[in-house]
């Protein structure tokens, strides 16, 4: 069989490692400019197609037929080639109805709001409507193909109750970018985001911020790969087989930040999770050193603490950018709320609280280099790390052994 993604840009697709997790054929991407998208379909040589941006709408003149849910929609996501003819569905609707339901939203009575006026948006309007939502309103830049420019939208329905953000604002590597303004949406009860890669987006991590709740669209990409493969192959894969699927990619494409107290043993536990879990290990401590050709101690005292944490942000903003990784952070780090931000991108965050008695002072450490300055920052930075954090895990008496397993016990 020949399978895969056909889309313009595909850089940030997830697609192939998940269909190929499921063990039935190999799948590839196929990235085609628009010039050349006739020649591609007309050629139909392919099994199997999911489509996504820009061509959702695009090869539905090459169909030569269609479920009723992709013909309601306006937008096809799947194309099975049976002998010669294609044939179209919409595996994003139950992609998108599976996360919305995961994450407990309850859109009876409900306004929602949709960004995005392409082919995801439209799926996302049916996918409310069946949902029970009173009111579905697409917004875009544009306000063209029936949606309200952003501005009306916020004006018109400031007690809007739902987001589905549908449009690629956000997706790497244009990872700062952010289609709504939360702040003119106050009444928010929950934000769905379609794009997975980053796996919290700017606007997820946004509406985390302002305790609501909000996921990517990693749970609808492995849900809709499920839907499709059964459409390639006629098989039936087990029920469960989506939620087990995004666990395990999640764990897998989640970086292990580790937050705490100068000697923690973060260095030691993340070495030891790294070489467990066969990843790289980053010290953002050490890539500091390297950038600025010189040993911490020195660059706190010239050119002083404010550009050592300046370049500390931008080495969590490369490292973060990408995930599956160990992150070894200096204990200062979560003290500026973007340095959280960016780690919360691709990461959970794992506080290491080890017992303010057990730390040990080091000249390694221009703020922690006496047992006085230790207990101060302890004292200081408790509540920050425990408010940064996903998890956190008591360091007592220990092994680092024991500590990474129980760090992984929380995290699998």
């Amino acid at each position: 069989m020949r399978c895969g993604l056909l889309g313009e840009t595909l850089g940030h697709s997830f697609s192939k490692e998940i269909h190929e997790r499921l063990g039935r054929y190999p799948y590839e991407l196929f990235e085609v400019a628009p010039a050349r998208l006739d020649a591609f379909l007309t050629a139909r040589d392919f099994d199997g197609l999911n489509v996504t941006i820009p061509y959702k709408q695009a090869v539905i003149p090459y169909l030569d037929g269609m479920s009723e849910r992709a013909a309601a929609v306006g937008a096809v996501n799947t194309v099975v080639n049976r002998g010669g003819r294609l044939w179209g569905d919409n595996t994003d609707f139950g992609g998108m109805q599976a996360l919305v339901r995961r994450m407990g939203l309850d859109l009876r009575g409900a306004t929602v709001l949709i960004a995005g006026s392409g082919g995801t948006s439209r799926t996302a309007a049916a996918v409310a409507g069946a949902l029970g939502a009173a009111r579905c309103v697409r917004m875009s830049r544009s306000g063209r193909d029936g949606a309200l420019p952003y501005e009306t939208a916020y004006e018109r329905y400031p007690d809007a109750d739902f987001l589905i953000q549908t449009t690629p604002a956000g997706m790497n590597p244009d990872v700062d970018g952010c289609a709504v303004d939360l702040t003119r949406l106050p009444k928010l009860r929950g934000v769905a985001d379609a794009v997975y890669n980053p796996l919290a987006t700017r606007l997820v991590r946004a509406a985390r911020a302002r305790a609501i709740p909000a996921e990517g669209g990693l749970f609808m990409l492995t849900s809709q790969a499920v839907a499709s493969a059964e459409a390639f192959t006629g098989a039936r894969f087990g029920a469960d087989t989506a939620e087990r699927i995004y666990r395990e990619f999640l764990f897998e494409k989640r970086s292990i930040v580790l937050i705490g107290m100068p000697g923690s043993g973060k260095s030691t536990l993340g070495a030891l999770l790294a070489k467990r879990l066969g990843r790289e290990l980053v010290s953002t401590d050490a890539l500091i050193v390297q950038r600025a050709g010189m040993p911490i101690p020195a660059l706190f005292r010239t050119p002083g603490e404010a550009c050592f944490r300046a370049l500390e942000t931008q080495a969590l903003r490369d490292v973060c950018r990408t995930g599956g990784k160990v992150v070894d952070t200096g204990g200062g780090a979560p003290l500026r709320p973007e340095n959280v931000d960016l780690m919360q991108q691709n990461g959970v965050v794992v506080f290491l609280d080890r017992a303010p008695e057990e730390l040990r002072p080091s000249p390694e450490r221009p703020l922690a280099d006496s047992g006085e300055k230790l207990q101060k920052l302890y004292r200081e930075r408790y509540p920050i790390y425990a408010a940064a954090a996903d998890v956190t895990v008591p360091v007592r008496a220990q092994t680092p052994e024991e500590t990474a397993n129980m760090v992984l016990e929380r995290l699998r």
